[in-house]
C-alpha cells in the first residue's frame, strides 16, 4: 500500500499550526501589498492584512511559484511514495492549472484535485482525503473521489461594503453608489466553478436570513438524501469581524439544530475581493466512500 501524502493551500483556511496538528502539508497563499510580497500565515497574518486592506493599500493575490510548488511536492515525496494536492478552485486562481501542469513531470506520484472548492469546504477535502489516504485510497482513487463530489458542497456570503466588487470592477460605481445609499447588501454563492451573485436585501439581517433560507432550501432539495442521514458538514467563514462572527455561529446552530459547526476566517484571496465585515455559510456532504 502507497503512503499518501495530502497537501494543500491556506486558502484552505487551514493554518500552518493545524497543518502540523492535522498532517496536512499547506503552501502559504502569497501577496502583494504595495509591491511587496507577503506569505498568508507566515509573514502576514489576518489582522495585518485587515489593516493594510483598510487602509487602502495597493494589495493583488498571487499563486506560488512553479518553484515553489516543485520543492514543496520534491520534499513531501522524499518521506512518501505519492501525493495529493488540493488547490483552490480553477475559477478562482491559476495554481490548479500550474500544479496540473507541474504533475506531468512526476510519472503519477502527484495528483491535482479540481474539485472547485474554497475556504471551508476545501478545508474539509483535505481533510476527507487524509482520511481516504488512511483507509488505503491510491493518490488517483482519492483525486477520482474528491473530483466524483465536487457539487456536493455550497456556500453563500453576504458583504458589509460594495467598496471591493467596485474596486475590482465586479459592480459599476454608480450601482455600488446607490447600493450603499440604499443600504444594499449583496448575497454571494460558490457552487462551482466561481463567485456569482445570488440576491440582494436592505439591510445585512435580511441578508442573513435570506442566506438561512438558501441553505435550507439546499438541505431540502440538492442535499435531501444527506440530510435526511445528517450525512452533511455545516460550516460558517467571516472577513475580519470575529465577534459578528460569533453571533452568527450561535444563529446558525439554532436554525440547524444537532450540527457541530466549523468556522473559520474567510481565505484571504476571497476578502481581497470582498472586504472586512462579511458572514458566510457553507455546507458539504459526506463523502460515501468514508461511510462504507
Amino acid at each position: 500500500m502507497s503512503k499518501v501524502a495530502i497537501v494543500t493551500d491556506s486558502n484552505s483556511g487551514i493554518t500552518q499550526k493545524e497543518s502540523k496538528e492535522l498532517g496536512i502539508r499547506v503552501i502559504p497563499m502569497p501577496f502583494f501589498i504595495d509591491g511587496k510580497e507577503y506569505l498568508e500565515d507566515i509573514t502576514l497574518t489576518q489582522e495585518e492584512f485587515y489593516v493594510k486592506l483598510e487602509g487602502d493599500a495597493d494589495i493583488s493575490t498571487s499563486q506560488p511559484s512553479v518553484g515553489e510548488l516543485q520543492d514543496t511536492f520534491d520534499e513531501v515525496l522524499k518521506d512518501y511514495d505519492e501525493l495529493v494536492f488540493i488547490p483552490m478552485s480553477s475559477g478562482l486562481s491559476g495554481t490548479c492549472q500550474t500544479a496540473t501542469m507541474l504533475a506531468e513531470d512526476y510519472d503519477g506520484k502527484v495528483c491535482v484535485v479540481n474539485n472547485q472548492r474554497i475556504s471551508v469546504t476545501m478545508r474539509q477535502s483535505a481533510i476527507d482525503a487524509l482520511e481516504l489516504a488512511k483507509k488505503g485510497y491510491s493518490a488517483k482513487e482519492i483525486k477520482e473521489i474528491l473530483e466524483k463530489h465536487k457539487f456536493d458542497s455550497s456556500i453563500y456570503i453576504t458583504l458589509e461594503t460594495l467598496k471591493y466588487l467596485k474596486k475590482g470592477g465586479r459592480i459599476t460605481p454608480a450601482a455600488a453608489a446607490i447600493g450603499t445609499v440604499l443600504n444594499l447588501k449583496p448575497v454571494l454563492q460558490i457552487q462551482g466553478e466561481k463567485l456569482d451573485a445570488y440576491t440582494k436585501t436592505r439591510g445585512k439581517e435580511a441578508a442573513k436570513k435570506k442566506m438561512i433560507e438558501a441553505m435550507k432550501n439546499d438541505f431540502e432539495n440538492r442535499f435531501a438524501n444527506f440530510a435526511k442521514e445528517g450525512k452533511l458538514h455545516l460550516e460558517a467563514a467571516y472577513s475580519g469581524n470575529p465577534e459578528e462572527a460569533a453571533e452568527w455561529k450561535e444563529l446558525l446552530s439554532k436554525e440547524f439544530p444537532g450540527y457541530d459547526i466549523h468556522m473559520d476566517p474567510l481565505s484571504l484571496s476571497i476578502s481581497c475581493h470582498i472586504g472586512k465585515g462579511a458572514l458566510a455559510i457553507a455546507v458539504s456532504a459526506y463523502l460515501p466512500e468514508l461511510e462504507a
